[in-house]
């Protein structure tokens, strides 16, 4: 097989996240203190793939740049490939078609998360060189994704959020392609939402007698799309983490796997991981609980924060209750007024401050 290329989509709006979308790309949305786009360039490094495409939106292609660079730390060369409107996945691939120059490719949405990388997939694709290969996971509500039918591995039909579900294997955000699916995605027409759906390409690559093939996730997979599963996905990042504390500890403990990055400073703090506490963090009478990802100098003073994420900057003190499944944009400040302390659970815009009465 010729060489294979990587097309990570970056565009899209992130309208579930908001109001962090704002301000912010999704994809740059950091999981365990790395934004979930990197995930994806490092899959797709680790399985060999040396040139990259990111598709990229009029308004966060600028900060996915400076975040991503040229490639060279993640070992890959990134191509950037503006989308002027997100108009379906199929869309995409056509945008993309100088950069893919005719190559087999995989096609990685840039917000999900594979606990196993994709190494194993382009080794079956290599194998194989199918027309497609599209990855596969059952799922208990199939009724929300692009659903497959298959005969033993071949895909006899995709249906795009189907109201009754054929099957419970929902296609998972990545895909590799031959270049036929270039034609397909040309003879197709927009859906009702008015985009080009990539499981119509798909279908159209069976009609014609295409050879199309499934392979089964392992490991866990995210979209990370939403609070709840951008939580759920740091959790299960923090669940693989080493332990090490590079900071300084005054009359504080660690319990178990926690990484306290170099300059942060804990003082009569306890921290139980999983948990990752950032580069400069100031953590002063705090409790740091399970499944918490605090980014590069938060400051957490005389509060208790468990399973959330707190951006770079993010700034909590005297709540007086427990933050639990919460995430904070950067800079957040959020501190405790006068008044009893109430339960909280809250999705917090960059550069927001709020005062809880």
């Amino acid at each position: 097989m010729e060489r294979l290329k990587g097309l990570i989509l970056s565009g899209g709006a992130g309208t579930r996240l908001r109001p962090i979308t704002h301000t912010s790309a999704k994809q740059l949305v950091p999981v365990a203190n790395k934004p979930v786009l990197f995930y994806g360039i490092e899959a797709l490094a680790a399985a060999g793939i040396r040139e990259v495409g990111i598709i990229i939106a009029p308004e966060t292609g600028d900060e996915i740049k400076a975040a991503a660079g040229d490639g060279s730390r993640f070992g890959v060369a990134i191509a950037y490939i503006p989308q002027a409107e997100p108009l379906g996945l199929a869309h995409a691939v056509l945008t993309a078609e100088e950069f893919l120059g005719g190559d087999p490719f995989v096609m990685y949405l840039g917000d999900n998360l594979l606990r196993d990388g994709i190494t194993d997939l382009v080794g079956a694709f290599r194998a194989s060189e199918p027309d497609a290969l599209i990855l596969l996971t059952t799922v208990p509500d199939p009724e929300n994704y692009g659903v497959a039918e298959l005969a033993g591995d071949s895909v006899v039909r995709l249906v795009e959020k189907p109201p009754t579900p054929p099957t419970n294997l929902a296609l998972v955000g990545v895909y590799m392609f031959g270049p036929a699916i270039l034609d397909a995605a040309r003879g197709i027409e927009p859906s009702g939402r008015g985009e080009l759906e990539i499981t119509d390409a798909i279908q159209r690559l069976i009609d014609d007698g295409r050879r199309v093939e499934s392979h089964r996730v392992t490991g866990w997979w995210k979209d990370t799309g939403q609070l709840a599963d951008m939580l759920e996905a740091n959790r299960l990042v923090l669940e693989d983490i080493d332990p090490r504390v590079e900071g300084e500890l005054v009359e504080s403990r660690v319990e178990g796997r926690v990484v306290i990055e170099q300059g942060a400073r804990l003082e009569r703090t306890l921290v139980r991981g999983p948990a990752i506490v950032g580069a400069g963090a100031e953590l002063r009478d705090a409790y740091v609980g399970p499944y918490t990802s605090l980014g590069p100098g938060v400051v957490i003073a005389a509060s208790e924060v468990e399973h959330s994420i707190l951006l770079a900057g993010a700034h909590v003190s005297d709540l007086g209750t427990r933050m639990e499944a919460s995430l904070l944009g950067r800079n957040v400040r959020l501190e405790r007024g006068d008044g009893l302390p109430k339960t909280m659970r809250m999705i917090v815009g960059d550069n927001s401050e709020i005062t809880i009465p």
